[in-house]
């Protein structure tokens, strides 16, 4: 072009901003600059879009110096551009700065300060800004619904969520796919499966991917694995490819037992859509293999080894993997490794960590990963304080469990849960329920993992009395409907109480079918009560359900051999001898020299081997003779 102005300036930069090329449009506005070609609001109002979207705030705050020089700022639509810029980087004080001083504001402008808000979580200020909007006169649109309804995440928003859904209705706005699909994940969030599944319902003609994924999340997150198939099967039947969200979604909600089997076919689906280089749907997949069961490891670790690219969730996925699956040494190698390669480590990292060294009761090695968290700054963090406190109690100390837990800010339920599963770990059941106590005096809202852990406390210390006051109290008082964990604890309480009737009437009258976690709650607690009867019938509904299981066998064997039926003990004996079941050993380990030494009963591979069985037998031969000598004493 022979002649280029402002508007020619103005429309090339525009194109390549809205092609996402914010390096050509940077040079493009360098050489405009260069032309001698003044600026002009659209100018900064394009360039600022650019500068939005890719988070440039340095380069944001040099376009706002030059606005101020130039006086463009006053312009409406340059300084909305400049307030959504702020906004979109985080920095909505700077944003309400640029609003406040603007001679002229329109939708946008409110639009743009309420996203900023929402984004950053200020739940207040943003409905506020709501308020004050519709006070000026601007009617609001799908840009000021869709944010707002991100904050509504919890079911005390629910009240705010209808209002919302009413506006968007009296406004017509309830048909947008923004506002339909965030309307979907809102209610969802409040607790209300039954509003998001009419929204979904009521919005038939502007379905789009994410209004299906949205639903798909909602039945997840209520724990309705069955809908969630049903809602992936109907996608596609209505000609909507599932992409990396759906399957991410869906493939998590294989951890359900009963959908266990359809994992490998998704599995297979991912590979047949060439998916599986998606870091988050291999993400997904490991953690589904990880779930399965224990000897899946090897799936697992097939693909964590075939990716091509691997993130933080990745290392993180692999080392709570080897943790659940009781590979405790591999995960701490795994975490030493992700050390020297330099992988970026975060909060769960740690947490993960921590949990391995609980379960391997190493105390030296926990305390030195503390100090690692405490260095880096995530000793405060939810999780990573929550596997502290747990740490310390699987390692003896609660004192330091306690200091644990007084160093976090107490402000959410993990913790508390924490710290009551400590106490009533070490006898102190009062002293939890005294925990629990004032957590709901500081305004805490507990879970229904606090229940399990106040109940465990009630269990272990034998508060009968208690323990049924909490049973009959979480649903009406706290709204938690029992799970099959509170059975559970239940039926403990009532088996350490030496209330077995209460126990098998409260299985018999369960909601739902008792799983194998339930049974071997009462088969212990047949053991207990020395209920020979019940206990056989117990166990032998255990053995349909898991045959392998070496526990049910040993603990069958025991009850027989306690009643002195030594038929039917060396009975228990021959089957898991016919099915190639194998008692687990017990193992004991020590700690010493940042040195973990784990043995086996009648262990010989240690290799201090002999020296260790000279000093038994030197403790054996001792003990004998203080025996001896208290008997000639006597």
């Amino acid at each position: 072009m022979p002649h280029r102005d402002t508007v020619s300036w103005n429309t090339i930069i525009s194109g390549c901003v809205n092609s996402g090329d914010i390096h050509s449009s940077l040079e493009f506005l360098k050489a405009m600059t260069r032309s001698g070609v003044a600026f002009d609001a659209h100018t900064f109002g394009s360039i600022l879009k650019c500068v939005a979207s890719a988070r440039e705030l340095e380069l944001g705050q040099q376009l706002h110096s030059v606005m101020l020089k130039t006086g463009v700022l006053e312009n409406v639509f340059s300084g909305s551009a400049l307030l959504d810029m702020y906004a979109k980087c985080g920095r909505v004080d700077d944003a309400f700065v640029v609003f406040s001083c603007m001679p002229e504001c329109n939708y946008v402008s409110w639009n743009a300060l309420i996203s900023g808000y929402s984004q950053v979580g200020d739940r207040g200020m943003a409905l506020h800004l709501l308020k004050c909007m519709e006070m000026e006169g601007f009617l609001i649109d799908d840009g000021t619904i869709s944010p707002l309804l991100t904050l509504l995440d919890d079911v005390e928003f629910y009240r705010f969520a209808m209002q919302l859904h009413c506006k968007a209705v009296k406004h017509g706005l309830e048909s947008f796919n923004t506002v339909c699909n965030a309307m979907i994940t809102a209610y969802s969030e409040c607790g209300s499966l039954l509003d998001a599944k009419r929204v979904f319902n009521g919005a038939v003609v502007c379905h789009d991917l994410v209004t299906w994924n949205s639903m798909l999340a909602a039945y997840l997150m209520h724990d309705k694995e069955d809908l969630a198939f049903k809602i992936f099967i109907d996608m596609q039947k209505f000609g909507f490819e599932p992409d990396i969200y759906t399957y991410t979604g869906v493939i998590s909600a294989c951890y359900a037992p009963e959908h266990k089997s359809h994992g490998k076919s998704l599995h297979g689906l991912v590979i047949k859509r060439g998916l599986e280089n998606s870091i988050a749907v291999s993400n997904a997949l490991i953690s589904m293999y990880l779930k399965l069961n224990n000897r899946c490891m090897e799936d697992a670790l097939k693909i964590f080894y075939s990716m091509n690219l691997i993130d933080c969730c990745t290392w993180n996925t692999i080392l709570a993997g080897y943790s659940q699956v009781g590979l405790n040494e591999d995960a701490l190698r795994l975490f030493v490794q992700m050390r020297s390669l330099v992988i970026e480590t975060d909060h769960y990292t740690f947490s993960a960590v921590i949990r391995s060294c609980s379960d391997l009761a190493t105390l030296q090695l926990g305390q030195q990963v503390h100090l690692l968290a405490l260095k880096v700054g995530f000793d405060t963090n939810k999780y990573v304080g929550s596997s502290l406190i747990f740490m310390y109690s699987k390692c003896g100390i609660i004192e330091d469990a306690r200091r644990s837990f007084e160093a976090t800010s107490k402000d959410n339920a993990i913790l508390w849960n924490s710290i009551i599963f400590g106490y009533a770990q070490h006898g102190q059941g009062n002293f939890a329920l005294e925990l629990f106590h004032l957590m709901i005096e500081r305004k805490v809202k507990p879970d229904h993992i606090t229940f399990v852990a106040v109940l465990t406390a009630c269990s272990h210390n034998g508060l009968l009395e208690e323990g049924c006051n909490f049973i009959e109290s979480m649903e009406s008082d706290f709204g938690i409907t029992p799970r099959m964990e509170h059975y559970a604890c239940a039926i403990d309480l009532y088996g350490r109480a030496g209330h077995l009737d209460e126990a098998k009437a409260l299985v018999e009258t369960m909601p739902f079918e008792p799983d194998t976690m339930v049974l071997k709650t009462l088969l212990g607690a047949c053991r207990m009560c020395g209920d020979i009867e019940l206990g056989s019938d117990v166990a032998k509904c255990l053995l349909e359900l898991e045959p392998e299981e070496h526990c049910t066998y040993v603990i069958l064997s025991d009850m027989y051999g306690r009643q002195k039926m030594w038929n039917e003990k060396a009975s228990v004996t021959r089957l898991m001898r016919e099915r190639g079941v194998k008692k687990v050993p017990g193992c004991s380990w020590i700690e010493v020299k940042n040195k973990v030494h784990a043995f086996n009963a009648e262990d010989h591979s240690h290799p201090q081997c002999d020296e260790i069985y000279m000093v038994l037998e030197q403790l054996k031969n001792d003990a004998f003779i203080d025996i001896q000598a208290g008997k000639n004493d006597f």
